[in-house]
């Protein structure tokens, strides 16, 4: 008799694009990613050299599992540079990634069987974890009429619709793949609503310090109740070290303590020397430096992407991201990514992974990479295009 399998996630479209495009480089091709959103800058200086001597020193071992207390402070201390408040050391949690933050929240928060909001079109990962662990997704359509962004009156909306009540609510500001941004108001409303009805609330904030367009709200500028989740990969350019952090009530702090103890033992400690110098003043003037190239590659794309009959369908306000409609040249953005990368070598992300309802009709494109890459990329697309 076959063992009884339970059933895969959805795959990650992205990694498989990715996963095909590293194949033509190595067959020696020129490919031009736009497809995962890793920035082309390395870690900064300062981290880079901070592990150099790390490992120089040799000794490499486990942490605490909450992380390091310099590290913990150090985040602390970020908050107060950002945002104006420095929520106590204590209530923070260093983490492999912000992967790893997700997965401790959605254990610690909900059992089998709870239903969890999050956005449509959204963060796949989202989808696929809360899956695997037994809860069921409830993905609300947001666009123009909701500031593309969840409101308390689509979630009741779903209620109604589904029969069901929702027990968490997860936002993600600014947003993969639209690049949206939650305002201050909106972020405060749902807050209120969620602590009204015992929900919990988690933000998303790993994209902080990549907003372009309005301001940039910290859920811990409104509540002390909301677990926030944030990385050093996308700002800091430390995708590969896996390292991120989560902002904690402080009721959670210990049971959190406990599920990363048997989970991770702890975040790399290499990982945590080096988002520790991450977070000097020498680090913040380099990445500022690395945030103006995404300024100029974000000007670049909102304007030639609907030159080349790529409408933008959602407002580039952060993170790195483009989310285009395709239908002009396709009504199957995944056979159309795929022809695209074999006919011209440049990757882009199917709107599937985003968006399983409507995402055959658009991609997502990242302008994390260099401006040249961005203009070359553009140049290979209207030829191709002009040529199809």
């Amino acid at each position: 008799m076959a063992i009884k399998r339970k059933p895969s996630v959805e795959p990650f479209h992205a990694m498989d694009v990715l996963a095909a495009a590293t194949r033509l480089r190595v067959q020696g091709h020129d490919v031009v990613s736009m497809a995962v959103g890793q920035p082309a800058h390395p870690a900064p200086r300062p981290a880079l050299m901070a592990a150099r001597k790390a490992l120089e020193a040799g000794r490499i071992g486990y942490t605490d599992a909450l992380g390091t207390g310099s590290l913990r402070a150090a985040i602390a201390d970020h908050y107060q540079r950002t945002h104006g408040i420095r929520p106590d050391p204590a209530r923070i949690a260093v983490t492999t990634g912000s992967s790893a933050g997700f997965n401790l929240a959605f254990l610690q928060l909900f059992s089998p069987g709870d239903h969890v909001a999050i956005s449509r079109p959204g963060y796949p990962a989202y989808r696929n974890i809360l899956a695997a662990l037994g809860l069921k997704v409830v993905e609300i359509h947001v666009g123009p009429d909701t500031g593309n962004a969840l409101t308390p009156d689509a979630i009741e909306a779903a209620e109604r619709e589904g029969g069901f009540r929702i027990s968490g609510v997860l936002i993600a500001s600014p947003a993969n793949p639209t690049g949206a941004v939650t305002s201050r108001a909106a972020l405060s409303e749902l807050d209120a609503w969620c602590h009204a009805r015992d929900v919990a609330f988690i933000s998303d904030e790993i994209y902080h310090g990549l907003t372009y367009a309005g301001g940039e709200t910290t859920a811990l500028e409104i509540s002390d109740r909301a677990v926030i989740i944030n990385s050093f990969s996308k700002y800091f350019c430390m995708t590969g070290w896996r390292i991120g952090w989560m902002v904690l009530p402080e009721d959670l702090v210990r049971p959190i303590e406990c599920l990363a103890q048997s989970l991770y033992i702890s975040a790399p400690e290499l990982s945590q020397v080096a988002a520790e110098a991450a977070l000097s003043a020498e680090a913040y003037m380099e990445m500022e430096a690395v945030r103006e190239g995404y300024v100029k590659n974000r000007e670049l794309l909102s304007r030639r992407l609907p030159e080349l009959g790529l409408p933008l369908a959602a407002p580039m306000d952060g993170a790195f991201y483009a989310w285009c409609d395709v239908s002009r040249h396709s009504n199957d953005s995944m056979a159309f990514a795929r022809e695209m990368l074999g006919a011209i070598h440049v990757a882009a992300t199917p709107g599937r992974d985003f968006d399983p309802v409507e995402g055959s009709r658009f991609m997502r494109f990242s302008y994390a990479g260099s401006h040249a890459e961005m203009e070359t990329a553009l140049d290979r697309m209207q030829a191709w295009l002009c040529a199809r």
